[in-house]
C-alpha cells in the first residue's frame, strides 16, 4: 500500500488509525517516521515519503516518533491473509527465528537460499531480515525499559542484542532518546509488581468483539493449561527459552497481556504468539465490509462487527487437540486432553492461580504406549502417526507453513478428514480462507439462515465470502447457543 502515495497522504491527513501498521510515514523535514493516525499536525504532502514497515524507516535513516510511538502499532494484517515467502519470513521473524537461528536458519526453514530471501524482503519491505529483527528487538528493549526495574545489561541482552554498546546505540539512533531518558519519561509502574511480570497493552484494529474469542478459548480449555480466572484467559506457554504464564483480557482499546516468565529473552516470541492467539492483527474493516455482501450475512455482521478467529500459541498442541476433539463433545475433549496433561506435560507452578502444566510438546507423546491412551484404536493411530510426523520433523505446522501443502500432508495422515485439516488449517495455521462446510455447528447455522447445509451447496454458496471464510465461520457459529459465543462470567 505504500507505494500509493496519494491514498496514503489522505489516510495521514484524516488521522485514521485503521491504517496504522499498513504502512509508516517518515518526515523528511524532521527526520522522524510516525503512524498514520499520529496526532500532530500533518506535514504538507511534498514533505512525505512512505515506507511498508518500521524498519524501512529505521534503515533510512529516521527515528520514532516521541508522541505516536510507530513501534507499538499493530503488525501489518498482510502478513496473517496469505502464506506467499514475505509473509512466512515475517511471521518467523516475529517468533523470533533470526536471533536464534541467524538469517541461514531463517532461509533453511523456508526452503529458500539466504540471498532469495534477502531479496524478496528487501523488494517487498525495504528492509532485510537483520534489520527487520533489529527493529523488534529496539521494541522489546522499550518494552523491557519502560515496564521493568531491570538494570539496563541485562535489558541488553534478554532483548537480543550482543553488546550492551549495540543496545546504547540502537536505542538512541531508533528512539533519539538515551536508555535512561526512555524510562524517566516512562508511566510510573505499579509498586509491588512480582519480580519478572510484565504489564503490557496490546493494540488492534477496532472493531474487536470479544465474546466469541474469549468465550472459545475458555470453554475450550483444557484444566492444568488454561482457565479463565478474574475476567481473564490465562494459559501457559512453551517457549524457546523456558515457559511463562499470561493472563489476557478485552479491554475497549487494548488487550491487557500480563506476562511472567522464566527467561526474558522469551518476550517478543511470548507477545507474538499472544497476537496470533487473538488474531490481533486482522483488519475487521476489510472482512466485514466483504461479509457484508451477502445479505444473509450482513445482518450478523451487523449485529457484532469485528469478530477474530481465536488461534493457537503453539501449532502442534493445536493439531494434538483437534485429533482428540474427532467426532466427541467439548467436554469429553477436554477430557482427553486433560489425561494427557497430567500423565506427560512438565509440570509449572502458578502462584496467582490454577494453571499447573505445559502442554506435552510432539516429542513426549511420540514416546507413549499407544496401548496408555484412553480412545479407540484407529483415533490412537491417528494421534501416534501425528506426534510422530511432528517430532520428527516430517510434518511443519509452524509460521513457516504453505498452508495448502500443509493441510496436503494432513489429509494423507491415516484418520484425517476434511474437518480436522481445516480445523487445523483456520486455528493454528492460520489462513484466513479455511472453511468448515462440513461443522455440524456450520451447518445448523446454514440451515436455519436459509443457507444450503449440504457441504458441497454450502461450499459452492461461500465462494462470495472469499477470502474470509474462517471469519464467515465465526458469524455463523454465533447464531448458537454454545458457550462458545459467550464471554465467561
Amino acid at each position: 500500500m505504500h507505494t500509493d502515495t496519494e491514498r496514503c497522504a489522505r489516510a495521514v491527513r484524516s488521522k485514521d488509525a485503521r491504517f496504522d501498521g499498513w504502512f509508516f510515514t517518515a518526515v523528511l523535514t524532521t527526520g522522524i517516521y510516525c503512524r498514520p493516525s499520529c496526532p500532530v499536525v500533518p506535514p504538507k504532502p511534498e514533505n512525505m515519503t512512505f515506507y511498508p514497515s518500521a524498519a524501512a524507516c529505521q534503515q533510512a535513516g529516521f527515528r520514532a516518533c516521541k508522541r505516536c510511538r510507530p513501534d507499538t502499532s499493530p503488525g501489518s494484517p498482510e502478513w496473517n491473509r496469505c502464506a506467499d515467502l514475505t509473509a512466512r519470513a515475517m511471521r518467523l521473524i516475529a517468533d523470533g527465528v533470526v536471533d536464534r537461528e541467524g538469517v541461514p536458519g531463517l532461509a533453511a526453514r523456508l526452503g529458500y537460499s539466504t540471498r532469495q530471501v534477502e531479496r524478496q524482503l528487501l523488494a517487498e519491505l525495504g528492509a532485510g531480515p537483520l534489520a527487520l529483527a533489529r527493529a523488534q528487538r529496539a521494541q522489546t528493549a522499550r518494552l523491557l525499559i519502560e515496564t521493568t526495574p531491570l538494570p539496563f545489561a541485562d535489558i541488553a541482552f534478554a532483548a537480543g542484542f550482543s553488546s550492551v554498546r549495540t543496545f546504547n546505540d540502537t536505542v538512541r539512533e531508533v528512539f533519539a532518546l538515551s536508555p535512561g531518558e526512555l524510562r524517566a519519561r516512562a508511566p510510573r509502574r505499579q509498586a509491588g509488581a512480582a519480580p519478572g511480570a510484565l504489564a503490557l497493552r496490546l493494540p488492534f484494529r477496532a472493531p474487536l468483539h470479544p465474546d466469541n474469542l474469549f468465550g472459545h478459548l475458555a470453554a475450550t480449555g483444557v484444566p492444568g493449561v488454561e482457565e479463565w480466572r478474574d475476567g481473564a484467559y490465562r494459559r501457559t506457554l512453551r517457549l524457546p527459552h523456558g515457559h511463562g504464564v499470561v493472563a489476557l483480557a478485552p479491554r475497549p482499546d487494548h488487550i491487557a497481556c500480563r506476562l511472567v516468565l522464566s527467561d526474558l529473552r522469551d518476550l517478543p516470541v511470548a507477545i507474538s504468539r499472544c497476537r496470533r492467539l487473538l488474531d490481533l492483527d486482522a483488519d475487521p474493516e476489510a472482512i466485514d465490509a466483504q461479509l457484508r455482501t451477502d445479505e444473509v450475512m450482513a445482518p450478523l455482521v451487523d449485529k457484532a462487527p469485528g469478530r477474530r478467529v481465536p488461534r493457537t500459541v503453539d501449532e502442534a498442541e493445536f493439531a494434538v487437540r483437534a485429533v482428540l476433539g474427532q467426532q466427541v463433545s467439548t467436554a469429553a475433549a477436554r477430557t482427553h486432553a486433560a489425561r494427557l496433561v497430567l500423565a506427560h506435560g512438565d509440570p509449572v507452578e502458578d502462584p496467582e492461580g490454577g494453571l499447573t502444566h505445559l502442554f506435552p510438546s510432539a516429542e513426549a507423546l511420540a514416546g507413549v504406549d499407544p496401548e496408555a491412551l484412553a480412545m479407540p484404536r484407529t483415533r490412537r493411530t491417528t494421534l501416534t502417526t501425528l506426534v510422530s510426523h511432528l517430532a520428527d520433523g516430517s510434518l511443519a505446522l509452524g509460521p513457516e507453513s504453505d498452508w495448502p501443502s500443509a493441510r496436503e500432508r494432513l489429509l494423507a495422515l491415516p484418520g484425517f478428514g476434511p474437518w480436522t485439516a481445516d480445523v487445523i488449517a483456520m486455528r493454528a495455521l492460520g489462513d484466513p480462507d479455511a472453511f468448515l462446510p462440513t461443522d455440524l455447528g456450520v451447518r445448523h447455522a446454514a440451515r436455519d439462515l436459509g443457507l444450503p447445509s449440504t457441504p458441497a451447496a454450502l461450499t459452492a454458496r461461500a465462494a462470495a465470502w472469499r477470502p474470509w471464510r474462517a471469519y464467515a465461520v465465526q458469524y455463523l457459529w454465533a447464531t448458537g447457543d454454545h458457550p462458545v459465543n459467550f464471554l465467561p462470567a
